[in-house]
């Protein structure tokens, strides 16, 4: 009994070090890959074989179905995907856990040959180590350490394997061990063990190797596998219900697919399995299975299952309408981003780079917007642009607190560089969502006091607001296409917009002198012209963010400053352009 105490031991010290391995190296296949998963998952549009092929290679990538289905939790609640675009996602995600058992049963190549014995995990396994470590330790590119991890997870991986594989040696002749094994041939019990370890350990792959270790005794057969390796599909779903929890309808429809998908594919296989082999009696059954044979038959049980069901995506969708049903009025809350997403920090930071980029082009249309109900008022356009601002304020509220909690988790450079730009850029956007309220304001009171411009003035200010759409458009377009060169135009713009400001305000004063305009047009026009000079300093802040990512660095006066001494050729050129471009007669 003592043997096999210390023989449990070594086993889940092994599994540590293998979920350890496995955890590692999908965050490093992850970060490698950047954001580049969230636009494929984009591209899964109705046709499910698309969606079939992105989830098996997005799989293949992160290791990880349970992952895979949490990541497509996370994308319905936000609104991102329709539930109907998960079904071939899921399908493929099955097939793309398939991988992974391969790769472990390299571990029985027995051969003298070099060539072959190199295939061997545990004998290459040592080298991707001392790679990686070279790798984290010498490389300056993150992109070379995020490889030097996967290559460090591999080797953790392969090492808790072998632990695994070194806890059972020996107890091939063991009566207890035995014992223990025999209460498997039950198929029903097998389904169970197999969909209760992999639940806990919430990780399938895991639960494969495991079983391919304990297979290296010799003791256990086909037909005890069989239904382990079913169940331990069904296992996998655990991660998925709990991912659930707390979500929009549509969002737990996908659980339910997932749920539904290998239910079904488990029972219909092991029902067809048992019918099979009790008419034709499978000479196989009864025989020793190795780690091959148990990634052979994992393998063909999920290209099975799926082929199986594919043809049945719609009936699949409708079953977990089902399942889960709308409510009378059928409406259903999206979260703006769900937090399950923080899970994978580059899908996260890719759709908040969307959502950043939405908020900013909401800002530029609506100032523009304000700034043409001064000559042309529209009541239905006001409340337009009001309800705008309110979003606006909403957008900032929730991406700012959620880009916090995305600046702890572990990122790139280059991810950390989006998230601080994002996190500077926001409430500067908000802010001039601000200022279009403000000037809806203006022109609702000249609208209602019939306040009307001079000729003069109405000119001037039409200079300025030509000016004013130019650097939001140039700034917001910066910001999204992370255009650095777009971005330098928009300090020497800002000066231009400055200046003119200025003069029409001076122009202005004249004209009051003059008795050409009251002062009651003259508070209405100085308080228009104040908005527009703050909204370019807003529109100069965050272009200067997109400058100065690169070196993390956002202290804006310190690089405005620097920039308007003599000697920088490219902004006088753009400043004296822009000069000519907006002229106040």
């Amino acid at each position: 009994m003592s043997t096999i105490v210390l023989s449990v031991i070594t086993l889940l010290g092994g599994l540590a070090f293998f979920l350890y391995g496995m955890s590692t190296m999908s965050n490093g296949l992850e970060k490698v890959a950047g954001g580049k998963f969230e636009i494929m998952l984009k591209k899964a549009t109705s046709r499910p074989v698309k969606g079939m092929l992105l989830g098996m290679l997005i799989t293949i990538a992160i290791q990880s179905s349970s992952a895979m289905t949490v990541m497509l939790v996370g994308l319905v609640n936000s609104g991102i995907m329709q539930m109907g675009q998960t079904i071939g996602v899921i399908m493929g995600s099955n097939i793309g856990t398939t991988l992974t058992p391969w790769i472990l049963s390299l571990s029985g190549i027995e051969s003298g040959n070099l060539a072959l014995q190199l295939l061997k995990p545990a004998n290459f396994a040592p080298l991707f180590a001392f790679i990686g470590i070279l790798l984290t330790m010498v490389a300056k590119s993150e992109r070379k350490k995020d490889v030097g991890k996967i290559l460090i997870g591999f080797a953790v991986l392969m090492f808790g394997m072998e632990l695994m594989g070194d806890s059972v040696s020996g107890l091939e002749d063991n009566e207890q061990f035995k014992s223990i094994l025999t209460a498997f041939t039950n198929p029903i019990l097998g389904v169970l063990v197999g969909a209760i370890f992999t639940g806990i350990i919430q990780s399938s792959a895991a639960s494969v190797g495991i079983l391919q270790t304990l297979a290296g005794s010799g003791l256990i057969t086909y037909s005890v596998a069989i239904p382990i390796i079913m169940g331990q599909n069904i296992g996998t779903c655990v991660t998925a219900l709990i991912s659930s929890i707390g979500v929009n309808k549509n969002a737990r429809r996908v659980s339910v697919v997932h749920i539904s998908f290998n239910l079904i594919g488990t029972f219909v296989c092991l029902v067809v399995y048992l019918i099979a082999d009790s008419l034709v009696d499978f000479t196989f059954s009864e025989l020793p299975i190795d780690a091959v044979g148990i990634a052979l038959v994992h393998t063909i049980f999920n290209i099975v299952t799926t082929l199986m069901l594919f043809p049945f995506t719609k009936q699949l969708e409708k079953m977990a309408h089902f399942f889960v049903r709308s409510g009378e009025d059928g409406a259903e809350v999206t979260e703006m981003i769900d937090e399950r997403l923080l899970k994978s920090p580059s899908i996260a930071i890719a759709e908040c780079r969307n959502l950043t980029c939405e908020m900013a082009k909401i800002a530029e249309d609506t100032f523009c917007s304000a700034a043409d109900l001064i000559t042309s008022y529209d009541e239905a356009l006001a409340e337009k642009i009001i309800k705008l601002e309110d979003k606006l304020d909403m957008y900032e509220d929730k991406l700012g607190t959620y880009l916090i909690k995305l600046s702890g988790c572990d990122l790139t450079d280059a991810n950390s560089k989006e998230v601080s730009i994002m996190q500077h850029c926001i409430g500067n956007i908000e802010r001039i969502g601000d200022h279009a309220v403000n000037i809806v304001y203006i022109a609702r009171e000249m609208q209602e006091k019939g306040i009307v411009f001079s000729e003069e003035g109405a000119k001037a200010k039409a200079v300025v607001v030509a000016a004013i759409k130019e650097i939001l458009q140039n700034t917001m377009q910066s910001l999204c296409d992370d255009n650095v060169t777009l971005a330098k135009l928009v300090e020497p713009l800002e000066q231009v917009i400055d200046r003119i400001i200025e003069q029409a305000r001076d122009k202005h004063l004249d004209r009051l002198e003059a008795g050409k305009c009251t002062i009651k047009d003259g508070f209405v026009y100085n308080d228009i012209l104040s908005d527009f000079e703050r909204v370019s300093d807003h529109c100069s802040n965050i272009a200067v963010c997109v400058i100065r990512a690169e070196s993390f660095d956002f202290e804006t006066h310190e690089y405005l400053s620097d920039m308007k001494k003599p000697g920088h050729a490219d902004y006088e050129a753009a400043y004296n352009m822009y000069l000519e471009k907006y002229k106040i007669a």
